[in-house]
């Protein structure tokens, strides 16, 4: 039979006993009663000396009192099980003497056994009522002892205020942080201050508490315009790193996108569907890990589509992109993985080919989306995953906004068009710039639409006015936050006070891109049909043949950069576009080789050769070769796939080389006829020319 059958059988028997718990009221009386009529009626058709059950009585109701003074029962508790031992004893002594099986003994038994269940229900009753006596009364003594320090810094706080600020506030109530990090304190200020005197004191305040480095005393508005809430540091969050978290779980444009932490551990969050945002920070303060932290919370969100322009080689966005189109990472079901964003552009063409291909998707979207409008009953674009937004993260956009050049007054006219027309089609800009000054806050429309503000200081004072970054907020220095990381985040939402950025690795980069692969939308059909081949064709090869070109690190070895003479065509490097300079240039040297010999190949034996024979400048690199050993075999098998074609990854992996080396090697095959280069972008492979 199966232990299924089994399961069942035993389960439709009847109810299962658990022999196995305690017992309560009605099943303790009744064994104790069964108990005694047993040994009763045994010691009677035995002749057992009666005062054995006696003295087994005695022994149980010591031994049970025992144990209660051990664990401090109540005495009443203590007299009932004693009492319903002697008892028990007792009435076994006299069944044994008298016989068991009258009615008399029976019933006497009946009435001891209710008597006993009652008493034991009684005494459990009491026991637990004591018991939870005992708890409130512990959490009384603790509510009494954290109110006497809750009253304790009200008190000190509520004279602090009047000797400093000269203000008289009530002190409603006091919170203590859950990290244990500080509190805050909500208070009412008499005779119609606001909150903003208190802030202004902010550094007063927080010398006379005598807080460590790196904490405050800071002011926000309270529940309404007559209360304040004083939020008070008491330990340093900001000076060492803050690990970003490893959760990678889906977030929205609507909902939030969180960028860091407040010293009392909460999480600040970015609301952009609506607003722009502008982070500045000198160098060394962090920004770019900052932009890295932005650039991980847009791919995390399935209705965000992130556009980056940075006119320094792409830094910011190269580590999202890299890592798919090189296929270095996998993800988990197998699946290509997509970069992490969405385009990136790193020359001035490139960035005005992106802005104006997003000025052109908000204003088609303005046409074509007005039935959905309509329907809505908004005027503000609906953005999900079907339709989403567009983030358009420009590296030191602030900067080409003031700049006197004319090409970057050119990027400033785009970006400006882009800030004040689409803001209701789904379209917000990221601004970084390398300092809050009168330059970069100058201009209006940043101002206006860039309600969210991060300021990261690193300690650094020239170019930071928190003045003019945070207007209206008082009590904001430099000197509150000088870690890396560290600085002040201000949202319509949350004001500005101090945060710390999370430190996000390139492993971490890594990690999000494959996390995130298959959550990236797809712009929407409207909107693609307006950005047009422009959007369609940004991951072609000739446009992404810069994020491929490597150059040469001089790591002090022999072989290193000016050790002698370059001959770079000899080594495998990443395969780029040959421009016609370049096939110029082949043509040229290879006449040169056929009509004057410069040197014999030495790789190609023949009669004439000898060592003897003049020697020059070998250039046989340079012409037109049959590859490595290891590429017959790569040919074949890329033949064997059929149309499918083969990636480069997948060839490195069959053939035992690295990626770039196989991929120069294919390159040069392509070139040759050998290959059928078939550009996708991160879907790219080589085909052999049957199946072409």
């Amino acid at each position: 039979m199966s232990s299924t059958a089994t399961a069942n059988k035993q389960q439709s028997s009847g109810p299962v006993l658990d022999w196995a718990a305690g017992h309560g009221p009605v099943t303790g009386a009744l064994s104790a009663t069964t108990g005694a009529f047993a040994v009763a009626t045994t010691g009677a058709a035995t002749s057992m000396p009666p005062g054995w059950a006696l003295a087994v009585g005695a022994a149980g109701a010591l031994g049970h009192t025992v144990v209660g003074l051990r664990v401090r029962n109540a005495g009443r508790t203590l007299a009932t099980r004693a009492a319903s031992w002697l008892v028990g004893a007792g009435w076994t002594t006299w069944a044994m003497t008298h016989g068991p099986l009258t009615w008399a003994a029976l019933g006497s038994l009946a009435t001891i056994g209710v008597g006993m269940g009652a008493a034991a229900r009684s005494s459990a009753l009491y026991e637990e009522a004591r018991e939870e006596e005992a708890i409130a009364a512990e959490q009384r003594q603790i509510a009494r002892e954290l109110s006497a320090e809750r009253r304790a810094i009200a008190e000190a706080w509520a004279e602090r205020i009047q000797r400093i600020c000269n203000i008289t506030v009530k002190v409603l109530a006091v919170e203590m942080w859950p990290t244990g990090t500080g509190y805050s304190l909500d208070l009412e200020p008499q005779g119609g201050v606001t909150y903003d005197r208190i802030a202004q004191h902010s550094v007063a305040l927080s010398a006379d508490a005598k807080l460590p480095h790196g904490c405050t005393a800071a002011a926000t508005p309270g529940i309404h315009q007559g209360r304040t809430i004083l939020d008070v540091t008491t330990v340093n969050v900001l000076k060492e790193d803050c690990p970003y978290p490893d959760d990678y779980s889906p977030l929205s444009i609507l909902t939030g996108l969180p960028w860091g932490v407040r010293t009392n551990g909460e999480v600040v969050s970015a609301f952009l569907r609506e607003q722009c945002a502008l982070v500045v920070g000198p160098t060394g303060s962090g920004k770019t890990n900052m932009v890295h932290d932005i650039l991980a919370s847009f791919a995390r969100a399935d209705d965000v589509l992130t556009f980056v322009i940075d006119l320094n080689a792409g830094s910011a966005g190269l580590p999202w992109v890299l890592p798919a189109l090189n296929g270095e990472i996998d993800s988990a079901d197998g699946k290509p993985v997509r970069p992490g964003i969405d385009w990136l552009a790193a020359s001035y063409e490139e960035a005005m080919l992106m802005l104006d291909t997003a000025l052109a998707i908000g204003l088609h979207r303005k046409k074509a989306y007005q039935d959905l409008l309509a329907k809505a009953n908004t005027d503000l674009l609906p953005i999900s995953a079907k339709i989403p937004q567009i983030m358009l993260v420009i590296d030191e956009g602030a900067e080409i906004l003031v700049s006197t050049d004319r090409q970057m007054k050119q990027l400033a006219k785009k970006i400006l068009e882009v800030i004040r027309m689409l803001r209701a089609m789904g379209v917000r800009t990221v601004l970084t710039a390398l300092g809050a000054t009168g330059s970069v806050l100058g201009n209006l429309m940043i101002r206006r639409e860039g309600k969210v503000r991060v300021a990261l200081t690193g300690g650094e004072t020239e170019g930071m006015d928190l003045g003019k970054m945070f207007p209206g907020r008082r009590g904001l220095r430099v000197e509150q936050a000088p870690y890396k990381g560290a600085g002040f985040m201000g949202t319509p939402e949350s004001p500005a006070a101090l945060f710390k950025a999370w430190r996000i690795l390139p492993n971490q980069i890594r990690d999000i891109i494959a996390a995130t692969s298959d959550r990236h939308p797809r712009l929407d059909d409207v909107s693609a049909k307006a950005a047009g081949a422009a959007y369609a064709r940004r991951w072609d090869a000739d446009r992404i043949a810069w994020m491929r070109d490597l150059t040469a690190v001089d790591d002090g070895s022999p072989d290193g950069p000016g050790q002698g003479l370059n001959l770079s065509a000899l080594r495998e490097q990443e395969a780029a576009p040959v421009s016609p300079e370049d096939e110029m240039l082949r043509r040229f040297r290879a006449e040169i080789d056929a009509q004057f010999a410069t040197a014999p190949d030495p790789r190609t034996p023949g009669e004439d050769s000898s060592p003897g024979q003049a020697s020059g400048l070998n250039l046989s690199a340079l012409r037109g070769e049959q590859g490595p050993g290891w590429l017959p075999d790569a040919l074949e098998a890329i033949k064997a796939t059929g149309a499918e074609g083969m990636k480069p990854s997948a060839v490195a992996e069959l053939v035992g080389k690295d990626r770039k080396t196989v991929r120069a090697a294919l390159q040069a095959a392509v070139e040759r006829g050998q290959l059928v280069y078939r550009d996708n972008g991160p879907h790219s492979v080589y085909v052999h020319p049957d199946h072409a």
